[in-house]
C-alpha cells in the first residue's frame, strides 16, 4: 500500500483570524461600485435625475446612493409600511424613493429647514408621480417632531444634523409603533467612531448614540456597514 500524503493539522485559529473570516472580504472599488449600481439597483429615472441634479452641489455628498435607497424602499415594502417620517430631506432622494414604495394611501412627513434643498426635492416628488403622497413641514424638526402624535408612523429615517441625532432618536422612539423601524444614516461617520481619539464632535455624538442604542432595551437592532453606517431599530 502506497503510504499517503503527510497529514499536518492546521494552525490554531486565533480571535484575530476569526475575526477576520466573519467579516466581509470585499474593497469597494469604483469599478465594483459601479457594478452594483447597474446589477443590483433597478433605479427609477427621476431618482437617476435626481443624482445627476445634486452632484454640482457642494453638499452633494449628504445625497444617500441608489443601493441604500433601494434597501430602504424595499423595508418599506417588507413592513407594509403606510405612514413614514423623514428627519433631514435634502434634495429629496431618500423621500421619492420611499414615497414610490409607498402604497396609493401611503404618506411620508418630511422635516426639514432647507427651502432651497427641498424645492429640487418638491420638484422630484411631483415629476415622480408621488407629490400627493408627501407633505414637508419647514422648520427645526425637533419642533416639528414634538407635535406629532404618539405612535404615528411604521418607520422613521433619520438624515439630519448630528448634535440633534439624539434627540431625533428618541422622539422616534415615542411616535414609531411598536414593531415599526428607525433607521439612522451616518452612524459609523466615515470610520471615525472605531478610532479611541474620537476626532471630531460628530464622531463622539455618533458613537455615544451607538453605544447607547447598544443597550437599549427599548429596541432590537443592528448597524450595517452600508455607505456610511446605518442602523435599523426595531420599536419592541
Amino acid at each position: 500500500m502506497r503510504p499517503g500524503p503527510e497529514r499536518r493539522d492546521p494552525p490554531p485559529r486565533t480571535a484575530y483570524h476569526r475575526q477576520m473570516a466573519n467579516r466581509s472580504r470585499l474593497t469597494l472599488t469604483d469599478d465594483l461600485v459601479a457594478y452594483v449600481h447597474r446589477h443590483g439597483v433597478r433605479e427609477h429615472p427621476v431618482l437617476a435625475g435626481l443624482r445627476e441634479r445634486t452632484a454640482p452641489l457642494p453638499e452633494s455628498n449628504m445625497q444617500i446612493g441608489p443601493e441604500q435607497g433601494a434597501f430602504m424602499a424595499l423595508l418599506v415594502k417588507l413592513i407594509g409600511a403606510r405612514r413614514i417620517l423623514e428627519i433631514g430631506t435634502f434634495t429629496g432622494y431618500s423621500s421619492t424613493a420611499m414615497a414610490l414604495a409607498l402604497p396609493p394611501d401611503g404618506r411620508i412627513i418630511c422635516l426639514d429647514v432647507s427651502r432651497e434643498w427641498t424645492d429640487i426635492a418638491r420638484q422630484a416628488w411631483t415629476d415622480a408621480g408621488v407629490a400627493d403622497r408627501v407633505e414637508l413641514r419647514l422648520g427645526p424638526a425637533t419642533e416639528s417632531l414634538a407635535a406629532l402624535e404618539d405612535d404615528a408612523f411604521d418607520l422613521a429615517f433619520v438624515d439630519a444634523d448630528k448634535p440633534n441625532y439624539d434627540a431625533y432618536y428618541e422622539g422616534c422612539l415615542r411616535v414609531v409603533r411598536p414593531g415599526g423601524l428607525i433607521l439612522l444614516d451616518n452612524v459609523l461617520w466615515s470610520g471615525e467612531v472605531a478610532d479611541p481619539a474620537l476626532p471630531s464632535e460628530n464622531a463622539r455624538i455618533m458613537h455615544a448614540l451607538n453605544q447607547k442604542i447598544e443597550s437599549d432595551e427599548r429596541v432590537d437592532h443592528v448597524l450595517l456597514p452600508l455607505a456610511d453606517g446605518l442602523t435599523l431599530a426595531r420599536v419592541r
